[in-house]
């Protein structure tokens, strides 16, 4: 933290502005406080949520006073902001990315001019020691919002992390000594595994995001003053008292962690097998050093990790392109060429029964089978859709188109997009709009609640890219739910949505541009065409999705990839997440590496993960995410 906090200090004291970007717990709030006190500077402090309206950062007319006397001086309310602008605090915003983004437009004049105007009030100018500090967890995706290039181009940006074992570790002792007051203070052991088990969260492949410092603290001391009350007589040997150990890391973490969604497991249950490790971690570390355990990394493993690729493949030389237009159909017409003869077909389960002769599809057994196993139902039709025989194929592609149209329309749920604020009228929640009722009163007192307006919240306009992979890693069901996904993703539309839909191995095959729809069963039968081929180049899709997203106007841009995640091909996809809002990876493989790497992803892309392996999980996993506020 002493790096953090210098550079926090020396651009204060340059005028700069400065936004901390770090998870819960990393101390963000304890450094500012302590550079205020140590500058003399009053510290504002606001917390970043959805209701933190302009009025209300600003500074608002009173409505009472302004219906009785008129718009003046002093009917005026003024906000933090005003308060920090006159008084030359620091403003300390906490969840920037948690505040609607017609509050934060009104904190760019603040920022490069060093003012605000407020309408019947006049200018504003700051006081030379005004300076702002925002804060946020840049990895939190739920209820965010984004933040625009305006505001990030007049901060400096500090990133604070998690700090080290040690530090973590004088940090909770300093906490718990305080609040014990003299007491009996936690043992060095309950502190260590405090310490160790709080650490292992972070990292637990079923964990979406791990605690802070703060629940080490918790744990620290509830489990001290556990054993203290039930094993006074033994009250320093607390690896012995496992019961202990676990109501206390139960109390004090399971509130704090958030399990994956695509996991089954309890909170608690993940809990008690960290629980294990760091106790076992302890003992270890009470042993002395074997002199003959070297234990070396390997170089390759070294190597990945000082150049920053983590393993991915690297660049080759024969870089893949992104096709649209006549390419793309071009592209659609050569994967057509690769079929299945009806010998290979035969193989499968239930194809016998399924077409019975050359160029027959018997609907009724396929709808048979759908009811008593769908996902076998849509493999099959997926396999048929390619046949050699053309009538076979034309018929199978007709049917699969029917049954994946319906699935996704059954569990239908428009995007319903993030909400801003806008001016309305009625009995709704949020802050009246003096203008807007005194103009629709024509300055007189409103009489109907119709003429009040009111400033609140209603959806906006959103642009979502489907990214299908079509590697050689996605086999038959794996194509079948692909075109259950972009059904989803086009029905789950309406007249507030821009959808494009890409498909993606080494290339890149453009189904769908932003903004230019097509019918959902011509992009089904594209999708059953161009079947799991080839390697896998997530970084050059990514790319081509940030060009689509580039087309429209819409401040809300979404990519929901369908993918296993195993990139084989091409740059780190990581890199190529810039200028993507929100990166959702959609799993298509329970394999342990493939749902690491594409939490990985998910993370990368401040998105969410979710598994979808079946036909009848897929449309409520795209359904959760197309509908949450992220």
């Amino acid at each position: 933290m002493q790096r953090e906090a210098e550079l926090i200090s020396v651009a204060l004291h340059t005028g700069r502005h400065v936004v901390l970007e770090g998870p819960p717990g990393t101390g963000k709030s304890t450094v500012l406080r302590a550079l205020a006190d140590a500058a003399g500077l009053r510290l504002y402090f606001v917390e970043g949520n959805a209701e933190l309206t302009p009025g209300r950062l600003v500074g608002h007319h009173d409505p009472a006073m302004v219906m009785r006397s008129g718009y003046t001086p002093d009917t005026f309310v003024p906000g933090p902001l005003v308060d920090a602008l006159r008084d030359g605090g620091m403003l300390y915003l906490e969840e920037l990315n948690r505040i609607p983004e017609e509050s934060l437009n009104v904190l760019i004049t603040a920022l490069a001019e060093g003012e605000v105007h407020v309408p019947r009030v006049g200018r504003i100018p700051a006081h030379p020691t005004f300076r702002l500090i925002a804060a946020m967890n840049p990895v939190d995706s739920v209820g965010t919002t984004r933040i625009a290039q305006a505001i990030y181009d007049r901060l400096c940006r500090v990133a604070i992390g998690y700090q080290d074992e040690t530090n973590e570790l004088r940090i909770v002792t300093q906490a718990t000594d305080t609040v014990n007051g003299g007491g009996m203070p936690p043992t060095v052991a309950m502190l260590t595994i405090s310490v160790l088990i709080t650490r292992l969260t972070r990292n637990h492949k079923d964990l979406r995001s791990g605690s802070s410092v703060r629940g080490a603290i918790d744990m620290s001391l509830l489990g001290n003053g556990l054993l203290q009350l039930r094993h006074q007589a033994n009250a320093l040997d607390v690896v012995h008292h496992r019961g202990v150990l676990v109501d206390s890391a139960i109390a004090a973490l399971s509130g704090r962690v958030r399990v994956d969604e695509s996991c089954d497991r309890s909170a608690e249950t993940i809990i008690e097998e960290l629980l294990d490790a760091a106790v076992a971690e302890w003992l270890r570390r009470q042993q002395p050093p074997d002199p003959g355990d070297d234990s070396p990394r390997s170089q390759e493993s070294d190597q990945g990790k000082a150049d920053g690729s983590g393993g991915a493949p690297q660049q080759g030389a024969g870089r893949g392109r992104i096709l649209s237009g006549d390419e793309a159909e071009k592209a659609v017409h050569e994967a057509g060429r690769r079929t299945h003869s009806r010998s290979e077909l035969s193989r499968m389960p239930n194809f016998n029964q399924a077409s019975p002769e050359v160029g027959q599809v018997d609907a009724a057994a396929i709808e048979s089978l759908f009811e008593s196993d769908p996902d076998a139902a849509m493999e099959l039709l997926a396999n048929m859709a390619n046949a050699t025989d053309r009538p076979l194929r034309a018929l199978a592609r007709k049917l699969a188109a029917q049954l994946v149209i319906r699935v996704a329309r059954d569990d239908r749920q428009p995007a319903r997009g993030v909400q801003r604020i806008r001016s309305q009228t009625g009995l709704i929640d949020g802050d009246i709009d003096l203008d807007g009722t005194l103009g629709r009163t024509a300055g007189l007192l409103p009489t109907s609640v119709d003429d009040v307006v009111v400033r609140a919240w209603s959806a906006g306009r959103r642009a979502i890219c489907l990214l299908v992979d079509r590697s050689g890693s996605m086999s038959g069901h794996q194509v079948a739910l692909a075109a259950l996904g972009a059904a989803g993703v086009l029905l789950a539309g309406d007249e507030r949505t821009e959808t494009s839909v890409l498909a993606f191995n080494k290339d890149v095959v453009t189904l769908q541009h932003q903004g230019q729809p097509r019918s959902a069963t011509r992009i089904i039968d594209d999708l059953l065409t161009l079947r799991g081929h080839g390697e896998t180049d997530l970084s050059l899709a990514f790319s081509a999705a940030r060009r689509e997203l580039d087309r429209t106007a819409v401040r809300e841009r979404v990519v929901v990839v369908l993918s296993d995640a195993q990139h084989t091909t091409g740059l780190n996809p990581e890199l190529a997440l810039r200028g993507i809002d929100r990166l959702h990876v959609v799993g298509t493989s329970s394999k342990d590496e493939a749902v690491s790497r594409g939490k990985a992803l998910a993370a990368a892309g401040r998105g969410q993960y979710r598994l979808a392996e079946s036909v009848g999980e897929l449309p409520k996993v795209l359904n959760g995410l197309l509908n949450s506020r992220s």
